[in-house]
């Protein structure tokens, strides 16, 4: 798929990261590139040397009673909490409009991972009787955009994208594809993960802590995405522009320069962010020798839906009205670019 020109508006960003809560210490984190991983507990792996990337300074309590809290899983409260965020770094109001046109679209990994451990627990440890109902709702990975519509009144499209390492990617595509479409005004986009110490420890069953999943992360990304004219119109903010989006699905053997053409913009950018196993895929790299890179997995943590965070902090650092490409990656495929201009930083 390839839509080689557009103007979407990025008008609101949220983070919440290993490197804290909120946008600014993103931003500090990418401009200095400051690794924000901490090791693995020796208790959690039964050995050390591995680091992961823990979103620890987030606590729901600050953000909404404990009562409340109880009802989300974690990533349903990092997306409830950011999509928050977002729109309040965006100006928008949901109940000052039409709540119909405001949707969301997010990616998601490991959601509700850790809820559907405890819920089927009780059933193996205890059959029928040990099944907790309350717990249900949140073993699915839609839990998170979907208890963050309720929360801030989103009545529009809603989406959850599980597409491997674009996972985030695939979200802010369709979101884009509604605003040109008039299927919706307003999209909150990105990704959520959380990290629990039972997927370190199935990762380090099948091998995968010194490749793929080696410094996983969690948190949250969102972009607030709207038409550039809706934007205007409400006197908005830029953070930045989505002005391209291109994607394959496979680079087949003997025709990998071919399909990697396909994924190059149209111009040379300033600075190149990769997301997922985007760096590791030489194939990718290659072509932009010369661009300056960031690749915020290697200061905050990857994983399936990183996407967002990543595409937030090259937004966050990107100077105003300079080019910059997201690249992003799953082994195999699919692969997905992102162009973008910069916008006002405050």
């Amino acid at each position: 798929m390839s839509i080689p020109s557009m103007d979407i508006a990025v008008t609101g960003l949220a983070a919440i990261s290993a490197a804290g809560v909120g946008i600014e210490p993103l931003r500090e984190t990418m401009a200095q590139r400051q690794c924000r991983l901490t090791p693995v507990p020796v208790e959690v792996l039964g050995t050390g040397g591995y680091l992961w990337g823990k979103a620890d300074a987030f606590r729901a309590a600050d953000f909404m009673p404990p009562l409340k809290a109880r009802k989300f899983d974690r990533c349903s409260l990092l997306a409830t909490v950011a999509a928050g965020m977002a729109l309040a770094d965006a100006g928008i109001d949901p109940k000052g409009g039409d709540p119909t046109r405001i949707g969301i679209a997010l990616g998601c990994g490991f959601g509700g991972i850790a809820n559907s451990v405890e819920f089927l627990s009780g059933y193996f440890s205890r059959g029928v009787e040990g099944l907790v109902p309350m717990l249900f709702p949140n073993t699915v990975a839609n839990a998170a955009a979907s208890n963050a519509s309720i929360e801030h009144g989103l009545k529009g499209p809603n989406v959850t994208q599980v597409q491997r390492f674009c996972s985030a990617e695939a979200a802010i595509q369709m979101a884009c594809r509604f605003l040109e479409e008039g299927r919706a005004d307003v999209m909150l986009a990105g990704g959520v993960d959380e990290l629990t110490p039972l997927m370190m420890a199935g990762f380090r069953a099948a091998g995968q802590l010194r490749t793929y999943a080696r410094s996983f992360g969690e948190g949250c990304g969102i972009l607030v995405l709207e038409r550039r004219d809706h934007a205007e119109r409400r006197a908005a903010r830029l953070r930045g522009r989505i002005t391209g989006l291109r994607t394959v699905g496979m680079l087949p053997a003997g025709r990998e320069r071919e399909a990697v053409d396909r994924l190059m913009p149209p111009a040379t950018p300033a600075l190149v962010s990769f997301s997922g196993a985007a760096a590791d895929n030489t194939a990718l790299t290659t072509p932009l020798p010369a661009v300056p890179a960031m690749e915020p997995g290697n200061l905050i943590g990857r994983s399936l839906a990183m996407g967002g965070l990543a595409l937030a902090a090259l937004l966050l650092v990107l100077p105003e009205d300079a080019r910059g490409l997201h690249l992003a990656a799953s082994p195999e495929g699919p692969y997905h670019a992102i162009d973008v201009t910069g916008g006002m930083r405050a």
